[in-house]
């Protein structure tokens, strides 16, 4: 909407919100389920049905080594149905905090722990349909152990790489996955003013 005249924040703009009428569950797929929603627009009284993914949160990580490299996944994704370039990352547990999840994942998918944790931030992997929340984590400084447990159909290729490059391949298409890359890009914008310290 083009604002003319005014200083208002058109982020701020207040805009109708849908009223949720009814949810009932339309299929329970065990990594998420699908709810149909019926939602009513507050000024028009128009009524719509919705499909949302009611699903856990996640977690990313971005690890970097006592070296300065940064672990990167290699993983078969059956959606795309081709092997992808990714950060470490999976399923939070109900209540589980995101930097504990981190830890969890990195060690399980990697074997890597240890190391200062902190938020990068978060994103929402696709608002349009999804109501999950994506935890974007940095850990500095972390170690192979060598125990790595994966889920049963996981089968995973660990690599380590200096942050340069990796950011390279993201810019050059090599790393594909949305919520993967926001991680990067959150943590480049730090390496990139040297605020972080490896």
């Amino acid at each position: 909407m083009k604002h003319e005249g005014n200083d208002s924040n058109p982020i701020e703009e207040k805009l109708p919100h849908w009223e949720t009428v009814s949810v009932e569950q339309a299929a329970d797929c065990r990594v998420f389920r699908v709810n149909r929603k019926l939602c009513r627009h507050p000024v028009r009284e128009t009524m719509g049905t919705f499909f949302v993914l009611d699903a856990p949160d996640w977690v990313n990580v971005v690890a970097v080594t006592t070296s300065g490299d940064v672990v990167l996944v290699r993983q078969y994704r059956y959606g795309t149905e081709a092997h992808s370039l990714e950060v470490p990352g999976g399923v939070m547990e109900a209540g589980e905090d995101p930097i504990e999840a981190a830890r969890r994942e990195l060690a399980e998918e990697t074997g890597y722990v240890g190391g200062i944790a902190r938020m990068l931030g978060q994103v929402h992997p696709n608002p349009a349909i999804q109501n999950n929340t994506c935890h974007l984590v940095c850990i500095e400084g972390v170690t192979f152990a060598g125990d790595i447990a994966w889920d049963e159909h996981e089968e995973i290729a660990v690599t380590v790489l200096p942050a340069p490059r990796v950011f390279e391949l993201a810019r050059a298409g090599a790393i594909t996955h949305s919520l993967a890359f926001c991680a990067l890009l959150l943590f480049e914008l730090e390496w990139r003013d040297r605020r972080v310290t490896i």
